[in-house]
């Protein structure tokens, strides 16, 4: 039976890794099940190149019996892949049993952002989600930027990202100001109310920690954590049995209020 990111209860606490091969990826998968995880995200920008295949891939998947999610950004540690070949590798995983792909809001077109307004670039990432959900997988559309937005800027973004074929959207802005904090509070909460798509809405910065833990309660459907720290995949994210501990000693989702 394949495993979905939108067959079970959210939010989902997706376990975020990173590894060279695939014996790294198992291992990890395998501790954060065991530590709560409901879902496994992988980098593959630090895969090596001769693990990037279907068997390998396939052997990660079938490893735990979680819902995968593969991204592969414009960090290539290895080949310096292209916007082009990096979607070759994810259609691989996608055939490989991956639960779902993340297609770059900007994918084919480098912009601020990270979403693209050229209807060229649009019709490619349109064409790439169908053979995303051809291969069996859903998509979730991401953007990510080092910037606040406001909860209207949020909204309309992801209203955009979502026509091109979405199952989920996705968006990481900053929160370095009680202000900012404040307005991104506000919005989860307002995407929760008005977008039809199922949502992640995330942030970085210096007060982003609080909307980490919160967010996932007030609407975001997936949220991301690592199952213990490793410097060179870098320290930001919480950990799965931390969020876990919050979200199971919370008695309360915004869901019982709608």
């Amino acid at each position: 039976m394949k495993h979905s990111f939108l067959d079970r209860p959210s939010p989902v606490i997706t376990s975020i890794m990173g590894g060279q091969t695939p014996e790294e990826l198992i291992a990890q998968a395998r501790n954060s099940e065991f530590s709560g995880a409901q879902g496994i995200a992988i980098d593959l920008a630090d895969l090596k190149p001769e693990f990037r295949n279907h068997d390998s891939l396939k052997r990660v998947i079938d490893s735990v019996e979680l819902p995968f999610m593969f991204f592969f950004y414009r960090a290539d540690r290895w080949e310096g892949l292209d916007d082009e070949n990096r979607q070759k590798v994810l259609l691989t995983a996608a055939g490989a049993g991956a639960a779902m792909i993340d297609v770059m809001g900007d994918l084919y077109d480098p912009s601020p952002m990270e979403i693209t307004r050229d209807p060229e670039a649009i019709r490619k990432q349109v064409k790439l989600i169908d053979e995303i959900h051809a291969a069996g997988a859903q998509v979730v559309i991401s953007s990510h930027m080092q910037v606040s937005r406001t909860c209207q800027e949020v909204f309309e973004h992801l209203e955009e990202v979502a026509k091109r074929g979405a199952d989920v959207v996705k968006i990481v802005t900053m929160a370095d100001t009680e202000e900012e904090l404040a307005e991104a509070f506000r919005t989860t909460m307002f995407l929760k109310r008005e977008l039809k798509t199922p949502f992640i809405h995330l942030c970085n910065g210096k007060f982003s920690r609080p909307h980490r833990f919160m967010g996932p309660a007030l609407g975001t459907s997936i949220l991301f954590a690592v199952e213990r720290y490793e410097p060179k995949y870098g320290l930001s994210q919480p950990t799965v049995a931390a969020v876990k501990a919050v979200l199971d000693n919370l008695h309360w989702n915004i869901k019982d209020y709608l």
